[in-house]
This record gives structure tokens, C-alpha cells and sequence, in this order.
């Protein structure tokens, strides 16, 4: 399982990377996994604000439906519409293509509370 050691990651299974003053989130690869074969990513527009631990669109697997839920809170400023014609990115390739949305942080504090990779490896471990 593929756990980058550059990002931060939340209990719901997001991943966080911090690019300047903005934060590119994504699913993990472990998420995917779980899963199954994606075949439909819903997203917010450009220009919503989400709220931490708040859902911010959807994944539909051949398996089921699952909420993303924001890691942090901000103001969208890009979607990967990418992922419209092509959901499976987001088993192929998570961390790199499949991003989902880019933010503008409200609280920068916020980032704090996520794990670091060995922390949510072992969150995984767990479970």
C-alpha cells in the first residue's frame, strides 16, 4: 500500500498536500482499495467553501457510495474535472491524477490535527 510520506492525512481517509497557500486533497490509496472500481467522483464547484469534517462530494464504486469529507475547511479554487470521464484515475492513480479538489485554507491550525503517513498507517493496521 502506497502511504506517501510528504502528506497529511485525516480519519476519513483524505490526503493532504500543502502547495503554498493552497491544499490539494485527494482520496488515499488505501481508500480506493476498499472501495473497488470507481466509477463516478462528485465534487463541489469552484468558488464553495467546505467545513471540516463536513462532506464535500461523493464516490460511487461498483460496490457502493461513499461521502468525502474535508479534511480541513476553505474556499474550493480548482475541481479535477478530469475525473468526469475518467473515474478510474482515482483506483490508478490517487495520489498523482486523481486529486479531487484545491483549496484555500480558512484555518491553517486546521492542518495540525491531521496524521503524519505513520500515523495513519497505523490507524489502517487497526481497523
Amino acid at each position: 500500500m502506497n502511504i506517501p510520506k510528504e502528506l497529511r492525512y485525516s480519519e476519513e481517509h483524505e490526503w493532504v498536500k500543502v502547495e503554498g497557500n493552497q491544499v490539494r486533497i485527494g482520496i488515499t490509496d488505501f481508500a480506493q482499495s476498499e472501495l473497488g472500481d470507481i466509477v463516478f467522483v462528485e465534487l463541489p464547484e469552484v468558488g464553495d467553501e467546505i467545513q471540516a469534517d463536513e462532506p464535500f462530494g461523493s464516490v460511487e464504486s461498483v460496490k457502493t457510495v461513499s461521502e468525502l469529507y474535508a479534511p480541513i475547511s476553505g474556499k474550493v479554487v480548482a475541481i479535477n474535472d478530469g475525473l468526469d470521464d475518467s473515474p478510474e484515475l482515482v483506483n490508478e492513480s490517487p495520489y498523482e491524477n486523481a486529486w479531487m479538489i484545491v483549496i484555500e485554507p480558512s484555518d491553517n491550525s486546521e492542518l495540525e490535527k491531521l496524521m503524519s503517513a505513520e500515523e495513519y498507517e497505523a490507524m489502517i493496521k487497526q481497523d
